[in-house]
């Protein structure tokens, strides 16, 4: 959908932990457009490591499949203005004298355990927590740096690069941090600098650490061997920088008037939370496990990692692997005839975090606690799809009362939003409106940052969330039992 009006084309690269999608997208000042140009899996892999399977993500996989996007937005549209590259947090690869050194590992391998313990015998959680205002989370890159440095990975490598910022730096040649997902890693200061004595403390090379930029940077051109390769006119498109952390490009394009109103980016994982002008560093905040992350313009992302859609993709993954011959279109469909559970599980507890058989897990912690577990498929996803939503409840009304905004509109983005049944669940438990769409909105967020870097399109977030209301109108879900 478009609202008529002069436009400029940018390619909007988007990597989630279950698939990416290169997206034409035309920007100006009362134009909107998304086309999708290709999707494709982000399938992990399990790689023998001397002792155990150790989980690793494809990078050089993704890199290739995002190439072909790029030709196929190159062919649709020659005079393209930038490329802006964005996808999950945490994770990156480390470079040795410009090359990668073995596929990066995936936040879900187990080795981020121990470094937990090797941070923490340095520095306590309640420092980390003051410097940084991260939520806890035992693959935060720091962590995993901390294995990396005890293993000897480090021996060799001199550049650590996060995901967007390890394909810009294929793209273009040049290194750099963006800042939105380089807040992720626990190792930048209140400044927003990396936090060189936090780095000494814990024994890593400072020179790993790019140069920051913020999001609307332009990094530089397309290299001279890609420009020729892909069909672009001219001297080809820059690269820009956008809200490299997927969320950070969602929150963007979350259509709503943040001094009332939270958000869900609702993906493989649930980001509940507001946007706020200055970080939240309490007592009460690091109890609750609440992050402070970057956000566009220096906003800051007030919010809480709950366990997301991923209960119910890898929950339809396990009974496909046992023969059963379902989706979860009908699965939906069947948990919507069924009555509300009584008994919900805790959607945050950490069993839930690695692959396998999620439903066992899930019965498991019904057994464990006296209770009757949902006895068919069907009913196990009710039982997600209620208790995700109670979670979400929970971490609004938490992110309401530790920051002082009033909430009184809920807006889920994001593929969530396709979920009718979790939109209006969430609705119902927290008694106030749903927003729901648009579902794209991390790639629509990555393309308004590069039409405003581009010049085609101006204003501040609030004028950028104005065109996405009026291109993409949300879907509404009153609460129809309030404060369930």
């Amino acid at each position: 959908m478009s609202v008529a009006g002069r436009a400029g084309a940018v390619a909007a690269v988007d990597l989630g932990a279950t698939s990416g999608r290169v997206m034409h997208a035309r920007v100006g000042a009362n134009t909107l457009e998304l086309t999708e140009a290709a999707r494709f899996l982000n399938t992990p892999v399990r790689v023998w490591e001397g002792d155990r399977a150790a989980l690793h993500w494809s990078v050089t996989g993704l890199y290739s499949s995002v190439l072909e996007g790029l030709a196929a937005v190159a062919r649709a549209e020659p005079e393209l203005a930038s490329i802006g590259v964005d996808s999950w947090a945490v994770d990156y690869g480390l470079l040795g004298r410009g090359r990668l050194r073995g596929e990066p590992y995936h936040y879900r391998d187990d080795r981020t355990a121990h470094g937990v313990e090797l941070v923490h015998a340095t520095v306590a959680p309640e420092e980390l927590y003051r410097e940084g205002g991260l939520q806890f989370l035992p693959f935060n890159s720091l962590y995993q740096l901390a294995v990396d440095r005890e293993t000897g990975a480090l021996e060799g490598a001199d550049r650590f690069l996060l995901i967007p910022d390890l394909l810009t730096y294929w793209l273009t040649g040049r290194e750099h941090a963006e800042r939105t997902n380089a807040s992720t890693t626990g190792l930048l200061a209140a400044d927003g600098s990396w936090n060189d004595a936090l780095i000494e403390r814990l024994r890593l090379p400072r020179d790993l650490f790019a140069p920051l930029v913020d999001a609307g940077t332009a990094v530089g051109p397309l290299l001279p061997s890609l420009a020729a390769d892909l069909p672009f006119a001219g001297a080809g498109p820059t690269v820009t920088a956008v809200g490299s952390h997927d969320t950070a490009s969602a929150v963007v394009a979350v259509p709503m008037q943040a001094e009332r109103a939270a958000y869900i980016s609702c993906g493989t994982w649930g980001l509940v939370g507001v946007e706020l002008e200055r970080r939240v560093l309490t007592d009460e905040s690091r109890a609750a496990n609440f992050t402070n992350e970057g956000g566009v313009d220096g906003r800051v992302r007030y919010l809480h990692n709950v366990m997301g859609l991923w209960l119910l993709s890898e929950s339809v993954r396990e009974w496909q692997r046992r023969g059963l011959h379902v989706t979860l279109e009908s699965l939906l469909g069947e948990a919507a005839a069924l009555p509300r559970p009584t008994d919900l599980f805790d959607a945050d507890d950490p069993r839930f975090l690695a692959p396998g058989d999620l439903p066992g897990r899930i019965a498991d912690w019904y057994a464990e606690r006296g209770l009757r577990a949902p006895a068919s498929p069907a009913g196990i996803v009710r039982a997600i799809i209620e208790s995700l939503a109670d979670a979400f409840a929970r971490a609004v009304r938490t992110a309401s009362s530790l920051s002082g905004v009033t909430v009184d509109t809920v807006h889920i983005v994001g593929g969530g939003a396709r979920n009718a049944l979790l939109c209006q669940a969430t609705a119902d438990r927290l008694g106030v409106p749903v927003l729901a769409g648009p579902v794209e909105a991390t790639a629509i967020g990555n393309a308004l940052v590069q039409g405003r870097a581009a010049g085609l399109i101006s204003g501040d977030l609030e004028t950028l969330r104005g065109l996405v209301g009026r291109v993409f109108a949300p879907v509404r879900y009153e609460p129809a039992r309030v404060g369930v």
